[in-house]
């Protein structure tokens, strides 16, 4: 009897957290249930103060034997009360959790062969000895039925000591913002809310993706999970709508994405425009056409070892030049520069293999294992009259991704990591969302060289810490940012960053 008069007293004490219920608010919630809470706690320290004995209760076998009921009774009436507060606050309120990473840097290139802008960098090096930055990621997830959710992320990713942010750069992007070290806004990384039926095999979604970190690079990026698109030819955020129909019962872990999108918007006028009345407005013919995607990710086997996705992807207006004036120059219509014009179109695929696991259970380092292969091409189709990657012809471009990731045997949850990249001349991803600070590896044509160690900083998993070295040998002039316009030239330039961060996950 002691024992449930103790248990009773501590939920009792946990009841007075209320939440709104049934249309009654928290204030009103905790008015309505007060009195009865202070009451039978009141009656609880009486009893506890009578040490009712056996004897007792078989001189008055009736009256106790009651009074012992009814307060049952009155314990299950506020469990009630407080299981539907509970459920209730699980899907009414926003659950946030907090990722915080700080990282230094020590990168070095060394220019063998190189020049731009008529200036020759050959036998050159420059070098930062010691990069620091910060990355606040604030994950927001809520519920507010079994077939509606939401998640998104609040992000500030920025370098120690620097100035603010030029934003006078015509190439930045919104959805570049959390994903390029710059300053200490808080920006929005992630916003979509997805719908499931209960019934049929779909579901869909609007936001902005979950399309940086996806599959094959989050192991490298110490995420358990991926995220959506394959890493190897996407990896950056976009704004888009999404939907997905499950067709794992035909084969095992299958489902097709498609996913319809914008990354530019170009051309448009404002409210106080010298031009006249004519807010977002976009002119016919603008040299700055909206730049728009459709994507069609597929799962093709999944059984938990073996994973098996693919993905092809069509970008219209992607940006190029107009053929015979050089790069830069004024057009001869006065609408602008030659660079960054809406030029063609490209055309990306990928298919990715992930295997969990080697073998069949031949010993445990094995089955701890996880190895995976990526093949991967980019194909830019310039409009007549325009040039892409400096071609008025169709130019292919290749790349191959193999890893794998092995228990340190020095921690317990540690992994070593070492992975390859190559790409060809006009090798071309979307990956503008930089998995190094020398730019993206995914993206390098020449090969990348990488190793490293994911471990928990004094064995807290909520600390988890990273040692890493990349060298990347450019052989073609390096991919950044995507750019249509720039016709690759053979280079050398080697880059090598020499990595430690480490994060703060709760």
């Amino acid at each position: 009897m002691k024992k449930i008069l103790l248990s009773t007293s501590a939920i009792l004490t946990l009841s007075i957290a209320g939440g709104d219920l049934g249309g009654v608010s928290n204030f009103e919630q905790s008015d309505t249930t007060m009195s009865e809470i202070e009451a039978l706690k009141e009656r609880i320290s009486i009893l506890e103060a009578q040490k009712v004995e056996k004897k007792d209760i078989k001189t008055d076998e009736k009256g106790s034997s009651k009074k012992i009921t009814d307060l049952e009774k009155k314990i299950k009436q506020l469990n009630k009360k407080l299981n539907k507060v509970r459920a209730h606050d699980a899907f009414d309120n926003i659950k946030f959790s907090t990722d915080f990473r700080t990282t230094i840097d020590n990168i070095n290139y060394k220019y063998n062969k190189y020049s731009y802008k008529g200036k020759n960098w050959s036998g050159t090096e420059e070098s930062n000895d010691a990069l620091f930055t910060s990355r606040l990621i604030l994950n927001m997830k809520s519920a507010p039925t079994d077939t509606l959710s939401f998640q998104g992320q609040l992000a500030a990713y920025y370098i120690w000591g620097a100035h603010l942010f030029a934003h006078g750069d015509p190439s930045y992007k919104s959805w570049a913002g959390s994903s390029k070290a710059s300053d200490t806004l808080l920006r929005v990384r992630r916003a979509y809310f997805i719908y499931s039926d209960k019934d049929l095999p779909y579901s869909f979604s609007i936001g902005r993706r979950p399309s940086s970190d996806g599959f094959l690079i989050n192991g490298r990026e110490n995420e358990k999970d991926p995220a959506s698109p394959l890493a190897h030819i996407t990896n950056m955020e976009v704004d888009a709508g999404m939907i997905k129909l499950n067709s794992d019962k035909l084969i095992e872990g299958s489902y097709l994405k498609l996913v319809y999108g914008r990354s530019h918007a170009g051309g448009m006028e404002t409210l106080y425009d010298a031009k006249g009345y004519k807010p977002y407005a976009q002119k016919d013919g603008d040299v700055s056409e909206n730049v728009d995607f459709l994507i069609a990710l597929a799962s093709l086997y999944n059984n938990g070892q073996y994973n098996l996705m693919g993905q092809h992807a069509v970008i219209f207006n992607t940006k190029g030049a107009r053929a015979g004036t050089p790069i830069g120059a004024k057009l001869a219509d006065g609408t602008g520069t030659n660079k960054s014009l809406d030029a063609g179109m490209a055309q990306l695929s990928a298919l990715s293999l992930q295997v969990d696991g080697i073998g069949d259970e031949i010993n445990d380092f094995l089955d701890d294992t996880i190895f995976f292969a990526s093949i991967a091409q980019s194909v830019y189709q310039p409009d007549d009259g325009k040039e892409l990657l400096g071609s008025t012809g169709d130019k292919t471009g290749r790349s191959y991704w193999i890893g794998m990731t092995i228990p340190d045997m020095i921690t317990s949850d540690g992994r070593f990591g070492f992975e390859y990249n190559h790409g060809s001349k006009y090798w071309t991803p979307m990956t503008w969302a930089e998995d190094s600070a020398m730019g993206s590896k995914i993206a390098v044509r020449g090969d990348a060289y990488e190793a490293y160690w994911n471990f928990n900083l004094m064995g807290e998993k909520n600390l988890p810490a990273q040692i890493r070295y990349t060298h990347l040998q450019h052989d073609f002039t390096p991919n950044i940012r995507c750019t249509g316009w720039v016709k690759p030239q053979d280079v050398d330039i080697e880059a090598d960053d020499i990595r430690f961060s480490v994060s703060y996950k709760y």
